[in-house]
């Protein structure tokens, strides 16, 4: 009965000396018969089972993933292989029709680099786009910190209004821009009209080049008011009330609680925010070619239109393939320039903890 009850009590308890040791014989040596320690009968099995076990949970993450880059490596690199071999071909309609392949090397960029009008087109770009954005993200902010401080009805009606802005077709949308600043039967300008500006009733907003670029921010920014303003205010929400206290109770202003608690606890959304607008802004077609086509005299062309323009519009598909490109590198010269905000931010919040 006691040599049961000793081997019971061996297998419910773990037989280890001090510090994990294993335990000695009862001729005060380990149980191989050399005298050298074994280890544990319960780690050599389960080292193996865990290494098993490990192997399947580290490529659950590359299968989940692996529908999506499918997807994209057929509807995005595919294509962009192809516009890429493009880029490096003569191809016009001549071309096209007898399908013959001239390769031309890097003469459709030699062309497009040394032209004055892509110059031109990309500087008015960005600067289109620096404007949309600050205007963007100024009133998206400040209705993001309207909303806010808003009693419940009123922020439910301003955020449905929001949201229906938001969820409105681009082309549905710019027609009713159209319709709103057409010169004969315009709302804007019957208003105009009204108020006393009686030489705006029959203005042409789309006959010149700042009145078309006029019309144009104000549709881009109403399009991208929504998405500033209400994420603004879901971020704002995640602020601990007590810091709004704290800097009250010290004498804080509206602007310097905004500065020192709001700003810096939202930074990351802001960076990433900007960063989307931009890419937004930037790459915008259907607005810009709806309203006027990049007219008047192609001045409001961007580097979108201004791509379909030579490749669509004037046959020169090469040429046009090469133009999308080099947008597609001032995108990535973007998009690097925030991932090196992002990392250095990351830095110093690291470094400040």
């Amino acid at each position: 009965m006691a040599v049961q009850l000793d081997d019971a009590a061996d297998k419910a308890a773990p037989r280890t000396g001090k510090g994990d040791a294993p335990p000695a014989g009862r001729g005060g040596r380990g149980a191989g018969s050399s005298g050298t320690p074994t280890a544990p009968a319960g780690r050599t099995a389960s080292a193996p089972a865990g290494r098993a076990a490990s192997a399947p949970a580290r490529r659950t993450p590359y299968l989940l993933l692996l529908p999506a880059l499918l997807a994209t490596a057929v509807f995005l690199g595919w294509p962009m292989v192809r516009n890429l071999l493009l880029s490096f071909q003569n191809l016009n309609m001549k071309e096209l029709i007898q399908h013959l392949t001239d390769w031309r090397g890097t003469g459709n960029y030699q062309e497009v680099l040394g032209s004055e009008q892509f110059w031109r087109v990309t500087s008015r770009t960005v600067v289109f786009t620096a404007v949309n954005v600050v205007l963007i993200m100024v009133l998206g902010v400040l209705i993001g910190l309207l909303l806010a401080r808003l009693g419940t009805t009123v922020r439910l009606v301003l955020s449905a209004a929001l949201v229906l802005a938001w969820a409105m077709p681009v082309i549905a949308a710019t027609t009713v821009f159209q319709w709103l600043f057409d010169s004969r039967y315009g709302v804007v300008n019957w208003v105009l009209d009204r108020l006393g500006w009686h030489s705006m009733a029959h203005y042409d907003w789309v006959g010149s080049q700042l009145s078309t670029f006029f019309v144009i921010t104000v549709l881009i920014v109403w399009q991208s008011l929504p998405f500033v303003a209400l994420n603004l205010y879901a971020a704002t929400t995640t602020i601990p009330k007590g810091l709004y206290e704290a800097a009250r109770m010290d004498g804080a202003g509206t602007w310097k609680v905004f500065t020192s608690v709001t700003f810096p606890f939202l930074k990351p959304f802001f960076l990433a925010t900007t960063f989307l607008e931009i890419i937004w802004v930037f790459k915008a077609f259907p607005q810009i070619f709806a309203i006027n086509q990049g007219g008047p005299d192609r001045l409001t062309e961007t580097l979108p239109i201004y791509a379909f323009t030579e490749g669509v519009g004037n046959l020169h598909f090469g040429m046009g393939a090469a133009i999308s490109l080099l947008t597609i590198v001032v995108l990535l010269a973007m998009t690097a320039y925030y991932l090196r905000l992002t990392f250095k931010q990351e830095q110093q919040e690291e470094n400040g903890l």
